[in-house]
């Protein structure tokens, strides 16, 4: 799921190197290259973040590692270590050719709609616009593809995972998202909100993944203990 916000979607060059308070040099030239080149520079960061999200997931959860042939090549064992594995590559590819594009794209269509109204109506109707149109859209897209890249085979599968899935990731986005929002708007300057949602799209993401891995974890050793007990109750 995208985190960008329509303001945070206009920035230039003017407006990064006017920012008042001084930042960290590669925070500013990464903003200039958002200026530049946004769509390159968001696909590559949401693709970055999206791998470690899942790396990072997989280690919180103690999900252990997939083992290796002994005379596999340095690279894969070193791989498999670091947990870095077919899965959280389908995750970077999801956040590079998936989620940017259609982040920006959906973006671009609420600023273009709601270019030039600054009065407070107009911020009110864009924050329920991105809540209630873009946040939908996104949403769908990202458990379907979660559905692809966990195995869904089926048209069928994908659609019970996003009816399954999107009333509870719809309302922590409506709990979540006026939240940093408000404290966006009133902390940070517009050429900070992107990185800003990015990192916090980034920590719920990871918190949330985590979750649902130990609760998979759980479920099987519960599988796991009930069928050695079946086992065990035949052999007597």
């Amino acid at each position: 799921m995208d985190t960008e916000r329509p303001v945070a979607a206009t920035l230039t060059i003017v407006e990064v190197e006017a920012v008042s308070k001084p930042i960290n040099p590669l925070l500013a030239k990464y903003l200039v290259q958002l200026a530049l080149h946004p769509l390159r520079t968001k696909a590559i960061t949401l693709g970055v973040l999206q791998l470690l999200q899942e790396v990072l997931a997989t280690h919180l959860a103690g999900v252990p590692s997939r083992p290796v042939p002994k005379d596999a090549p340095l690279y894969a064992k070193a791989l498999s270590r670091a947990k870095i594995d077919s899965k959280a590559l389908k995750m970077a590819a999801y956040g590079f050719f998936v989620s940017a594009p259609l982040g920006h794209l959906l973006v671009g269509l609420l600023q273009k709609a709601f270019e030039g109204k600054t009065s407070v109506s107009a911020k009110i109707g864009q924050i329920v616009a991105s809540n209630l149109i873009v946040a939908p859209i996104q949403i769908s897209v990202y458990l379907a593809s979660m559905a692809v890249i966990n195995g869904a085979k089926t048209k069928e599968d994908v659609l019970r995972t996003v009816k399954g899935g999107f009333m509870h990731v719809m309302r922590l986005t409506w709990m979540t998202s006026p939240l940093t929002l408000v404290f966006a708007q009133r902390y940070l300057s517009p050429e900070l909100w992107v990185p800003f949602f990015n990192f916090v799209q980034f920590v719920l993401g990871t918190y949330f993944n985590t979750q649902l891995k130990k609760a998979r974890l759980a479920a099987e050793a519960k599988k796991n203990q009930k069928k050695r007990e079946e086992e065990e109750d035949k052999s007597e």
